[in-house]
């Protein structure tokens, strides 16, 4: 029995210094733990750091680029003050059928959240995919429009349609605090009624008049567009968008209207032949 006693003495000293072991090896997992928790702390930190980017954006209104989709165009407008978004708009969207639906319900809630969000990073609308898509790629234009005119030190000379153009022509600003080519153009444009040459396109000629009061574009219209056949439907389609679109931007610089190429290219055509007549 008495030689058993060292025997014994060793086994438990081996498992005392695994025991030791074991321990140390448990204990070490929550200090790396604690390192991984320091660690992760910096991601959210850095993800908040692209914030305040909406100060780079310049003030005025910007339109962003239409973006066609599989049910027609979607068009954004944002208006910035104090270098932050106070309005969101889509001056174009899907039209005719359940689109009229669809849109009735997305675009409002689209607006919102690009205001809410103060950039292009939003959610699409349930049941809206196309109209969200659409929306999103003409929405992101239009903040890289903002910004580089933000970039450039240009601010409120950014403005190129709607209200704030409107106010900006109201308070007299329009002068050299306008450095935009449009802003410039509508300036200079004499008041009366001017028709620029006709522009002939694969399907027809177009010809547009335009009506110039206060120095400003009050209205447009096409006085000859191709007719016949299918010329019938793509004209009484894109000519009405034409002519908002020069009101609005009080220039040139439009959009060519989803499937209506040619009508599109030779209104342009004509409108800035009208305008180089009428001053600008």
């Amino acid at each position: 029995m008495r030689k058993s006693h060292p025997v014994r003495r060793a086994v438990l000293a081996t498992a005392a210094t695994v025991s030791g072991i074991v321990l140390l090896l448990t204990l070490k997992p929550d200090s790396d733990q604690g390192s991984a928790d320091a660690a992760g702390a910096v991601p959210p930190a850095a993800a908040q750091s692209p914030q305040g980017g909406t100060q780079a954006i310049a003030n005025g209104t910007v339109t962003g680029e239409a973006a066609d989709t599989q049910y027609g165009a979607v068009q954004v407008r944002l208006t910035v003050s104090g270098g932050r978004i106070t309005k969101a708009e889509a001056v174009q969207s899907p039209k005719g059928g359940q689109s009229d639906q669809i849109n009735a319900n997305a675009v409002p809630k689209l607006n919102q959240a690009a205001v809410a969000a103060q950039g292009g990073e939003i959610d699409a609308v349930s049941g809206a995919t196309y109209t969200s898509a659409g929306y999103k790629k003409s929405l992101q234009s239009a903040l890289d429009k903002a910004k580089a005119a933000g970039a450039a030190g240009s601010g409120g000379d950014s403005v190129q349609d709607g209200s704030a153009g409107d106010a900006s022509a109201q308070d007299g600003s329009t002068g050299s605090g306008r450095g935009e080519g449009g802003g410039n153009a509508q300036a200079a444009l004499e008041d009366g009624a001017v028709t620029g040459d006709a522009a002939q396109t694969e399907y027809g000629a177009v010809q547009v008049r335009i009506t110039v009061e206060g120095g400003r574009i009050t209205k447009a219209e096409a006085v000859r567009a191709p007719k016949g056949g299918q010329s019938d439907r793509v004209t009484n389609l894109s000519v009405p968008r034409l002519n908002q679109a020069v009101v609005k931007t009080g220039g040139a610089d439009i959009d060519a209207v989803s499937g209506a190429t040619y009508t599109s290219a030779g209104y342009k055509k004509s409108l800035q032949s009208a305008l180089d007549q009428a001053g600008g």
